[in-house]
């Protein structure tokens, strides 16, 4: 599970208040250093640095420059899981881009560049958050005349996807509709329905029911002559020619793994690369679980299921991650007190684990990024996913500080002057809400998805709760750092100085962003459907009408702008905690019918007078509304023999620089799979 950066996100580095690369596609990082790095469309796109590399031994900086080439080895991909047709329009784009030689100022070509990085940024033509098709801004004409004169080739569907209004939601969640067979993404063939879906894995058993495997996690399912079957990824199998890349990769980490026991996790990610065997699959994540020592950590595989509209099949993803040892040494103590938090949460008795086990904590510094993870990046991480590894074995936490210390530092909007209240408001954000949003991702991730349980026998989310299982897992975890944040144990446990004030600029920046900011990124007229979001908004919904009775949250009009504003803070702690324990019981309940009326009724509709009036507002700022990230490159010197003998770090000129190199160099698969 991973929490994605939000609007308005103000955070700092620090947490606490008191207390075979091309050379010449890349600068050394030692010059002057700039985060910003380009702005098109809707998006900003940002570099980070990877501070103390210097700090690794040779041996270190091996195994975190294989683990980043086994990622991008990978990264086509994610490109076909998204799509059907990805592969070959971005082939067809790039050639284009490439040995395009006429008029490069008119608007059709700068409509074209734009249309280029759009769809580099979401991998693929489908927007990477709100999930609709990507529009060019050219025709179909000029389009006919870049391909000629390139002498580019690109015909049939993957042609008239681009223009047309076929698939055009690469997940649709929307309620009334097959959300399978209206979905555009590519883990089901064209004509598979939910129902397909629902019934085939009806059929399916574990050895261990205690212990459910990831049933479709690792797979494709499509119908072969009206029967259904699954397409394995694995070496000889569904994307074969990329995973016997990434293998290559993991083996060389392997060879240079920090101790026995992140060895044998490596080993054991290799093993379920080439079978595609979900019980190994789930000794993996055991063994990956358990080996918390070393300075060099990953994620890697087919893990996130958000972009499934059944909540089965995995995105491919990776993030090569180093400890940073000071700030994870702070925030131990949210591991070390994980059980008191689940004790003295509002949860039923019933859905509270009496022994949690195994969380781990770190702020990491991340080294490379691909597949899910990229351009678009989650600020934290909490794995494994599977419920049974959480109980049994415990989980890993970790929050992106490089990451999030590049957002501090790429400038501020100016939006936040203009959607808070008051002055008051305005001066707790200032002084505290950088420190209450860091906190926030950390009890969401280290005790948000570490908490309840399920009731004996109730089948997993993904079975229970369908499409709703991402959203409401989400909204769970934000309330488990809600109610916390709002708490005297937080200055007790040494985390902060004043708990009301943080608290207090906790809510007023969750409330506002989750009845209004957050909505300057969707067009008019659209309902909220990522899960993040739609999790955000009925939390904030939800608050909102339960607490009217009392004026918990006052809605204000003034000058013809509104504003909610927060009269009580512990009445709103309070509504926070009845919700949490709503949610825990649902998810501990398998009730469908519940999370339905509240994902439906507070999560999905959007207020369209504000939603106009926010749009309207917030054209003054031109600073656009998504962020994502170029990587560093890692540049391995070697001696005559071919050894290594240093790995440098250096910067990508920009980014389309760097999606020509990844395609140039990464490129393992064939346009269609």
């Amino acid at each position: 599970m991973k929490l994605k950066s939000i609007l308005g996100i103000a955070l700092v580095a620090s947490l606490f208040l008191s207390c075979d690369d091309d050379k010449k596609e890349s600068i050394p990082e030692e010059q002057e250093f700039s985060y910003n790095v380009e702005q098109f469309a809707d998006i900003k796109i940002l570099r980070y640095k990877i501070p103390g590399w210097e700090n690794l031994t040779l041996k270190e900086q091996k195994l975190v420059y294989y683990l980043t080439q086994a990622g991008l080895a990978g990264r086509d991909m994610m490109w076909d899981q998204n799509y059907r047709h990805n592969l070959a329009i971005r082939k067809a784009l790039e050639n284009i881009y490439v040995n395009y030689s006429g008029d490069k100022t008119s608007d059709n070509w700068k409509a074209f560049e734009v249309y280029l990085k759009r769809v580099w940024f979401s991998n693929g033509i489908h927007h990477h958050y709100s999930n609709d098709k990507l529009q060019p801004g050219f025709d179909e004409s000029y389009f006919n005349e870049l391909l000629k004169a390139t002498d580019t080739k690109l015909d049939g569907m993957a042609y008239a996807a681009i223009f047309n209004d076929e698939d055009s939601k690469k997940v649709n969640l929307a309620k009334g509709v097959d959300n399978v067979l209206e979905s555009a993404v590519n883990f089901y063939g064209p004509d598979v329905t939910t129902a397909d879906v629902e019934n085939f894995y009806k059929q399916k058993a574990s050895p261990n029911p205690d212990r459910p495997l990831s049933f479709g996690l690792n797979s494709q399912l499509v119908k072969e002559n009206g029967v259904l079957k699954e397409r394995v990824y694995k070496s000889g199998g569904l994307y074969g020619s990329a995973i016997d890349e990434v293998v290559k990769w993991l083996e060389k980490a392997k060879g240079v793994a920090e101790n026995e026991a992140q060895g044998n996790a490596l080993g054991l990610l290799i093993d379920y690369y080439k079978t595609g065997d979900l019980q190994t699959w789930d000794d993996y994540n055991v063994a990956w679980t358990a080996a918390t020592e070393g300075n060099v950590d990953y994620i890697n595989s087919f893990i996130e299921v958000y972009n499934d509209p059944s909540g089965y099949r995995g995105s491919y993803e990776t993030i090569v991650q180093i400890n940073d040892f000071d700030m994870s040494k702070k925030m131990s103590v949210l591991s070390e007190n994980a059980q008191w938090f689940e004790d003295n949460s509002p949860l039923m008795d019933e859905h509270k684990k009496d022994n949690v086990v195994g969380v781990t904590y770190k702020v990491v510094t991340v080294a490379g990024e691909a597949g899910d993870a990229s351009p678009s990046t989650p600020i934290g991480v909490n794995l494994p996913n599977a419920n049974w590894i959480r109980k049994e074995v415990g989980s890993k936490s970790v929050s992106l500080g490089n990451i999030i210390n590049a957002y501090n530092n790429a400038g501020s909007t100016g939006r936040l002057k203009e959607f808070v209240h008051d002055d008051e408001e305005l001066k707790l954000e200032e002084a505290y809400g950088q420190q209450a949003d860091k906190l926030h991702t950390a009890l969401h991730e280290v005790i948000g998805h570490a908490s309840g349980q399920l009731n004996p026998g109730v089948g997993e989310t993904k079975e229970t709760l369908k499409k709703y299982a991402s959203t409401l897992e989400e909204g769970r975890a934000d309330l488990v750092g809600l109610y916390y944040l709002y708490s005297p144990k937080l200055q007790e446990l040494g985390l902060v100085n004043d708990w009301k004030s943080i608290g207090k600029a906790a809510y007023d920046g969750y409330i506002r962003n989750g009845l209004m900011t957050q909505l300057i990124r969707l067009n008019l007229g659209d309902d909220v459907e990522e899960a993040h979001m739609v999790n955000r908004q009925w939390v904030s919904a939800w608050v909102f009408e339960k607490g009217k009775a009392d004026n918990v949250i006052e809605k204000v009009t003034r000058d013809g702008k509104t504003y909610f504003n927060i009269n009580d803070y512990d009445k709103l702690h309070t509504l926070f905690g009845q919700l949490l324990r709503e949610t825990q019981r649902i998810k501990s309940e398998g009730d469908f019918a519940a999370v339905e009326a509240l994902v439906e009724g507070y999560g999905v509709k959007v207020d369209q007078d504000i939603h106009a009036e926010v749009l309207e507002r917030n054209k003054q700022f031109t600073s656009a509304p998504y962020s994502g990230f170029v990587n560093p490159v890692l540049v391995p010197e070697t001696d005559k023999n071919g050894v290594i003998t240093a790995i440098k770090v250096t910067q990508p000129k920009g980014f389309p620089e760097q999606m020509l190199e990844y395609s140039k160099t990464y490129s393992f698969l064939p346009t269609k799979n």
